[in-house]
Order: C-alpha cells, then structure tokens, then sequence
C-alpha cells in the first residue's frame, strides 16, 4: 500500500479531492438470513429485528455495534436460543432500521430500545451490547422504564474513549475516531458520496499506521453498506453524547454488569489506543459503577476480538449463559 496521494491534511487525515462526479452507489442493498426479518414502528423510525428461542425463556436483546447490523450475532444467536428468547435489533441508522439525519445520539438511541422492550418484548430483559452497543446497553441499565432490564452486559465498550473530552484517558481522536472521520468524508452522510476508491487511496496515503494498515476490500462490505456514516462523524465530532456523558451514566447504573474487556495496545510513542478502551479506562467504569451501589463482573480478554459475540461466539454464549444464570 504505497501510492502517493495529494491532497491537504486535516486533523491527521489526508483528504483527497473527490474525483470527477459520479453517481454515488445506493447503499441501501440488502442480502437474506438465517432468522426472519421484522419490524417493529416505535414512532420516529421503524426499528428491524430478529428473533429466536422460546418465549418461555428469559429475554435477551442484542445490540450490535458500530458499522454492525443484528445478523453480526447471526452465530451466537443459534447458542443461544436454548437457554433464551433472543432478540437482535437493527439500531437507527443501520440495517433495515429507519436512517435519521441529524438525529443520532445515545440518548435517541437508548429511548429507541426502551420503546421496543415495551411494545416489543413486553417483559424483563436481559441486554447485552458490543462496543457502541455496549454504551447503549449501559444506556438501558440507568435509564430505562423501572422493571425493564434485569441486568447488562457490556461486550468491549468504548467508554471515555469514544468521547472528545473523555474524563480519563484517549479521547477518540485518540482511537478508532479517525477511521470514522475517513468514513464521513469520502461515505459522506447517508453515502451521498460513496467515493470508496478515494477512501481506500486516502487511507493509504495516510501518516497514521491506523489507517494505513486497514485492509480494505475492493468493494464496500454487507456490512457498511447497511451503515449510515453520519454515526461515525457524531461520534468524531461528538455530538453523539453531548449530553450523556459517560461518567453521568455510569454513576446512574441500576442494574448487575457483566464488562468484558477484550485487545488492546496501548502505543508507546504518543500514547495512541489500539482497542476499545485502556486499562486505566476500564477501571474508571469499575469505580463509577460501584460507587453506584450495583454489582459489576469484570472478565478480562486480552486475545479477545472486539465483536467477540460474532468471532468466537461460544465463548460469547458460554460468558452470558453462565453470568445469566446468577441473576435474580
């Protein structure tokens, strides 16, 4: 990945010109499942679920991460469904769930499950949430309907590193922030750009070993063609939590924590993260979380993916199964 590539710099990012005008790709292109497709109007959007397992189990929602619809969970969700009702959503903005210019923030997206648990799964629950999902799942744990949630587990959050001003540690300029940003400026919102070949010139020409090493496809994957990139600039930008900050969340938690914290790597030279959060961040999320009065379970995996639930989803199933079972 050596071509040179002209361009101004931008906040460590080198941006490329966009190429002569084209019809910019539809992103909105979908492939089937393993599970049924459904849906669910929960007012402001149309929300995308599917679901598995027996009613008469204890209820489990899912909620993917960042650039990830419900089918990431497509393989654990067939572990699963012995031991739960299982239900993996399309969060706003991704998936077949209703895209929301202007309109992606934790706090939209909390109040967005809190209604689908109402009308939707109609009983206790417990979440689990991969990264982005993760902070949601969080999200849910302080400030959902009393009775909703029985308990949370937080698959490798972002915590702290996923804010522009975190209280401890990297901010996400810091981390995966960057890769957001080349998202929103040759994606654009909505894909209003779709320059995908740009992208891919840009990243290579990139300073940053982040971007430089990503290996990217020659075509856009499933996955990100059912992503709006807008998510990525609320989060570079950080209006996405605006007003949640995490430690005001955290301090609000209601219910038991089950926090995984998979690979990280902190970089030496600039104190770059590799991961979703530091070790000094994670211990922050501990503190809070306790000082909370709530119980919180923290499993460290250090060999770990980051969508651990989707890479190696036995042991995902295994960790929530067994935690679950300890619940009230």
């Amino acid at each position: 990945m050596s071509e040179s590539v002209s361009g101004q710099s931008q906040g460590g990012i080198a941006v490329v010109p966009p190429a002569a005008p084209t019809t910019p790709r539809d992103p909105r292109s979908f492939v089937s499942h393993a599970y049924e497709e459904r849906t669910a109007d929960l007012g402001e959007i149309v929300m995308n679920y599917a679901e598995t397992g027996s009613p008469a189990n204890p209820a489990l929602l899912l909620i993917p991460g960042q650039t990830e619809s419900w089918w990431g969970y497509e393989k654990a969700m067939a572990l699963l469904a012995a031991d739960f009702h299982v239900f993996a959503v399309d969060l706003r903005g991704q998936g077949r769930s209703t895209w929301t210019p202007g309109r992606y923030t934790l706090d939209n997206f909390g109040n967005d499950l809190v209604r689908f648990i109402a009308t939707v799964i109609k009983r206790p629950v417990i979440v689990s949430g991969c990264s982005s999902g993760g902070l949601l799942s969080a999200w849910l744990s302080a400030y959902a309907l009393p009775g909703q949630v029985r308990g949370t587990v937080w698959e490798d959050p972002p915590f702290f590193s996923s804010e522009t001003t975190p209280l401890v540690g990297q901010s996400i300029k810091q981390a995966i922030g960057p890769v957001f940003k080349l998202y929103a400026t040759y994606l654009g919102d909505q894909w209003k750009i779709g320059d995908w070949e740009g992208m891919k010139k840009a990243a290579a020409a990139d300073p940053l070993p982040l971007l430089r090493g990503i290996p990217f496809a020659a075509e856009p994957p499933q996955n990100l063609l059912e992503y709006d990139p807008e998510w990525g600039r609320a989060f570079w930008e950080g209006t996405v939590a605006r007003n949640c900050p995490h430690e005001t969340l955290l301090a609000q938690v209601k219910t038991p924590v089950l926090l995984t914290h998979h690979g990280r790597f902190v970089v030496p030279d600039g104190g770059r993260l590799l991961g979703a959060m530091s070790d000094l961040q994670a211990a922050k999320v501990q503190d809070l979380v306790k000082a909370a009065g709530q119980r919180i379970e923290y499993t460290s995996l250090p060999t770990a993916a980051h969508a651990m639930h989707n890479a190696d989803p036995k042991t995902f199933a295994d960790l929530v199964t067994a935690w679950a079972k300890g619940l009230a």
